[in-house]
């Protein structure tokens, strides 16, 4: 019988030793929130977790593809549980670029600028940093959605996971679908620096996560259905925050919404769809004592046109002095 081969103990120590050196190096990293080296976006959890769905929430967050939507398709309040606040016989212009300032300290959530309307035409609500209402408040923007016949604005709101805001993507984190520049743990908002503009020596919960585009023909269109808009139905995991208690808008939001309309330079009949402001440095502050509260989810059936009128808070303030009257 032939003796079996020696093995030298030397090369397997030496394999041991390699592979424990790296495997230290990766917890130090895992340890560190500010890491490349994550498997999935912790902010996946900011959307619903369906279990009725195929579209899972541990998906890979990718930002809409413009498409051309599919005849017959409206948006209807069910999709927010919002009634519209506005609404505008053509659609709205498309999304400007613009950069994000910085955000100014830790528990602020970024609210991104939109196309509002009134009887002279669109307007452009600017950008800000909104400081959360309560601990785990995300916010859902407003869209614009074909809904009856016309282009409807239906509201954002805060709640604890991300709802339906037509698939527009408003970027800094905001794709689409859900919200992808943070999520809360702990009591503390921590923050995706690589879509936000952060300033470490200022915010300490910070993490890295590269959000993937796999879509193509990329716009910036701002509206959902109709001609030419975004073409995305709500998700299920979109649809079961609908039914889970929110809080509308602050004071402090609607006041910012009224000085954009105050401004002509706001204006797209003065700006041709480059508004002179496009973000607020100074950030809003939040309403006291704003709670979420469960709301019945109205139908679509149930809301007239005249529902689609803008709300009281929503209304065009007296004119000045110096404008003129038709």
């Amino acid at each position: 019988m032939k003796s079996s081969a020696r093995f030298s103990p030397f090369p397997i120590l030496a394999l041991a030793v390699a592979l424990g050196a790296a495997g230290c190096h990766g917890n130090d990293q895992n340890a560190n929130a500010d890491t490349q080296n994550m498997s999935q976006d912790p902010a996946n959890a900011n959307l619903s977790p369906a279990s009725d769905t195929s579209t899972s929430a541990s998906a890979a967050p990718t930002t809409s593809t413009a498409q051309t939507t599919p005849a017959g398709y409206e948006s209807t309040p069910e999709d927010t549980g919002e009634q519209p606040v506005a609404s505008a016989p053509q659609p709205p212009p498309e999304l400007p670029e613009y950069s994000q300032p910085p955000c100014p300290g830790d528990g602020y959530i970024w609210t991104p600028g939109y196309w509002n309307y009134e009887a002279t035409g669109y307007f452009w609500v600017p950008g800000v940093w909104t400081r959360a209402p309560y601990v785990g408040a995300l916010w859902t923007p407003p869209y614009w959605g074909f809904s009856r016949g016309v282009y409807a604005l239906f509201p954002g709101h805060w709640g604890a996971h991300i709802g339906f805001y037509g698939g527009i993507n408003y970027g800094f984190g905001y794709t689409g679908l859900g919200y992808h520049g943070g999520y809360w743990n702990a009591g503390h908002f921590n923050y995706n620096r690589t879509v936000n503009n952060i300033n470490t020596t200022v915010i300490h919960n910070v993490y890295n996560y590269k959000i993937v585009n796999t879509t193509t023909n990329i716009t910036r269109i701002s509206y959902n259905g109709g001609v030419g808009g975004i073409a995305v139905r709500p998700r299920p995991e979109e649809l079961v925050a609908v039914r889970e208690p929110r809080a509308p808008r602050m004071s402090t939001q609607i006041q910012h919404a009224e000085m954009a309309r105050g401004d002509h330079n706001q204006f797209v009949a003065v700006n041709h769809g480059h508004p002179a402001t496009l973000t607020h440095e100074r950030p809003l502050e939040a309403d006291r004592d704003v709670r979420p509260e469960v709301r019945p989810v109205p139908h679509a059936e149930e809301h007239p046109p005249a529902a689609m009128r803008a709300r009281p808070e929503e209304r065009r303030p007296p004119a000045r002095p110096d404008e003129k009257r038709k």
